[in-house]
């Protein structure tokens, strides 16, 4: 299990203030960013989009890709209220993940 550091624990509380205040439950779109890190294999960064994301293999294989190569990357997009959860399960696993609202 990660263990959050005070800074990682008022990161998420304000995370989740702010895209509360967003209204879920219109539809509004956001989207999970993953960031790189010197900890997670590829291997397991696409077992994790694949059995969480449900991407294929292939998608899975270039969004890890990108991740290494650009720092981050937009894995996801749907309503907040879809991606919480899911982005809840990538933090589990050890991934830096987050969600960010998208402009219109």
């Amino acid at each position: 299990m990660r263990r959050l550091l005070p800074y990682d624990m008022v990161q998420e509380d304000v995370e989740e203030l702010v895209l509360d205040e967003i209204s879920t439950e219109s539809g509004e779109t956001s989207q999970i960013v993953v960031y790189n890190d010197d900890v997670n294999t590829f291997d397991w960064v696409i077992e994790c989009f694949m059995d969480i994301l449900e991407h294929t293999f292939e998608q899975s294989e270039q969004l890890s890709i990108l991740i290494h190569f650009k720092g981050k990357a937009s894995v996801k997009t749907a309503p907040y209220r879809v991606l919480k959860p899911q982005k809840d399960a990538l933090v589990e696993r050890g991934l830096s993940a987050v969600i960010e609202h998208v402009a219109d």
